[in-house]
């Protein structure tokens, strides 16, 4: 039960980081977030491990909200 209320709370946090950046994916925060996470872009994994690890990145930020 506890994955799923943090899987739920991580989609809810990307959801408000998706509003926050007004859903400008291509915008400086996200080149930057991109940069950081995944290095050069030549070398970035495939399109299912960024999902992931952005799933993940959501999942961490709702736990750590929560104190979890």
């Amino acid at each position: 039960m506890r994955y799923v209320i943090d899987a739920l709370g991580g989609l809810w946090e990307l959801l408000l980081l998706g509003f926050r950046i007004r859903w400008q994916v291509g915008g400086p925060y996200w080149r930057w977030r991109m940069t950081t996470v995944f290095g050069d872009p030549s070398q970035r994994p495939g399109f299912l491990r960024r999902v992931s690890a952005i799933y993940r990145y959501g999942r961490w930020a709702y736990r750590t909200k929560r104190g979890r």
